[in-house]
């Protein structure tokens, strides 16, 4: 913000002009004790976290209030004023207050006059009003340029949260107001966007009361293969043992049964997270390009892959936990007594035969799961904002599809291994249906084909190249070309 020379110093205040970053040249800053201070409307919570973040930023800040000698505690450095002397002072006002406390800005239309307020404020719920509250507040105000905007800041993320590169949107009908507001906001280390006119407000007004909109889709999803293959499974195993050999193995329900359902979920929607890139790539051979728009569904799914793998990684957590559980439930130790005694009673003596294809199966097993649930909690890390934000485009790119597709791989190999004896066996088949973990092998095994075929013309492409090249490199000792087929 800049005055011209000419000001005198009682009008610079109130005479401040806004300006895009890298103005003209005749345009000379006031240094910062000089700076208009920024006031705020409200003193409740929103109002006082706010403005301790201003003034850690090194913004002077100034709060308008009713009753300016009791109106609770501030932050320190702060100053308080009535609402006509606080506008007075400064030029960009920010408005933390209910929608319902606005009337009082009606009385402040003279002394609101060219400033920029900014609306903070949000509903309790969507289509509470028919209006938005920061046009209802620009038709109180017609005098104001009013900007909606960080809106979608709470008191608890100002205080406590860390501000650099969360996004905030801004929207109002004056370039010039939304960019002071703007150069403002990115000094508290926010990252701006302009979601156009004012007309834009009751969507940003909404943006707080959505709850988890990235989330829904993956979760559904979620929920949906988790009834179906717990239902699937208790038909299969505790409905068909009560059926067919009227034993009542009930009591698996709440851990083995769960402990299947667990990894088929978690691999099946770690593969539904690939699945829409190899989608995408033969879109894209089809088309003969990549700039064409890929369908809405296809846009859908792919924006909440992210979503589907923390989902799977919190399923295989899950998976981890229960196994680890399985040694000390009251069924697995009953069964050893038991056995045990059974021996001791009738002299008998279990035949101690080594069986190296079991041991290396069951080794082979346990690594895989091992390393697989590794590489799951890697890309759940490096998913995290503040792990990504560190690494380059190439680093992420390699990790979250690399290693990504590894983990695929591996966790797909530690479901083949669990019944690679059992494909054959008609007794896998209770009732003619496949066991849970054959049928979450579909799609993993579709995803890793698909992206074999994919990655197959690319390998055929790179040996050509190296070929051509190879065959142009000069001999050095003859001055010829190599002609040595690789």
């Amino acid at each position: 913000m800049t005055v011209t020379s000419g000001l005198t110093e009682d009008s610079k205040i109130e005479s401040v002009s806004l300006h895009a970053l890298g103005g003209s040249g005749a345009q000379m800053a006031l240094p910062q004790e000089q700076e208009p201070p920024l006031c705020i409307f409200g003193t409740g919570d929103l109002g006082r976290s706010l403005g301790l973040r201003m003034l850690q930023t090194g913004f002077r800040v100034v709060y308008g209030s009713r009753r300016p000698h009791s109106c609770g505690p501030l932050p320190q450095g702060a100053q308080v004023m009535s609402h006509e002397a606080a506008a007075k002072a400064a030029r960009l006002i920010f408005i933390c207050v209910h929608r319902e406390h606005y009337t009082f800005m009606e009385t402040l239309a003279p002394y609101l006059e060219g400033k920029v307020l900014v609306d903070l404020s949000n509903n309790l719920k969507k289509d509470m009003y028919a209006e938005a509250n920061a046009a209802y507040l620009q038709r109180l105000v017609p005098g104001a340029s009013v900007v909606k905007g960080l809106n979608t800041l709470s008191a608890w993320t100002l205080q406590n949260g860390l501000l650099t590169g969360k996004q905030v949107y801004l929207c109002g009908n004056s370039a010039e107001a939304k960019q002071a507001v703007a150069e403002v906001a990115t000094k508290l280390g926010l990252t701006i966007l302009d979601r156009g006119s004012l007309s834009a407000a009751q969507e940003l007004e909404d943006f707080p009361l959505r709850l988890f909109p990235e989330w829904k889709l993956p979760l559904q999803i979620a929920l949906g293969l988790s009834a179906f293959f717990y239902f699937y499974l208790l038909i299969r195993d505790v409905i068909y043992a009560y059926v067919e050999q009227r034993k009542d193995i009930s009591y698996r329900i709440m851990v083995s049964l769960a402990n299947k359902v667990f990894p088929i979920v978690s691999l099946i929607m770690l593969a539904l997270c690939y699945l829409p890139g190899v989608v995408a790539a033969f879109f894209q051979l089809y088309r003969g390009t990549k700039y064409k728009r890929f369908p809405n569904w296809l846009d859908r799914w792919m924006l909440c892959r992210k979503q589907m793998g923390l989902l799977a990684l919190g399923f295989a957590f899950l998976h981890v936990i229960y196994t680890f559980i399985i040694p000390i439930r009251y069924n697995v130790r009953h069964k050893l007594i038991s056995r045990v005694v059974d021996e001791m009673k009738n002299n008998k003596t279990t035949p101690f035969d080594f069986n190296y294809t079991e041991a290396w199966g069951t080794d082979s097993f346990y690594v895989l799961g091992i390393l697989g649930f590794f590489l799951y909690v890697l890309l759940g890390l490096t998913s995290l904002p503040s792990v990504g934000g560190s690494l380059s485009w190439r680093e992420f790119s390699f990790v979250q599809s690399k290693l990504g597709h590894l983990t695929l791989f591996i966790c797909t190999a530690h479901g083949y291994i669990y019944g690679w004896n059992k494909f054959l066996r008609p007794s896998t088949y209770k009732w003619y249906t496949p066991p849970g973990y054959m049928l979450c092998l579909i799609i993993p095994s579709v995803v890793l084909v698909l992206k074999m075929l994919i990655l197959l013309p690319c390998v055929d492409r790179t040996l050509t190249r190296i070929r051509q090249g190879w065959e142009r490199t000069p001999n050095v000792e003859t001055g010829h070309g190599n002609a040595t087929n690789m």
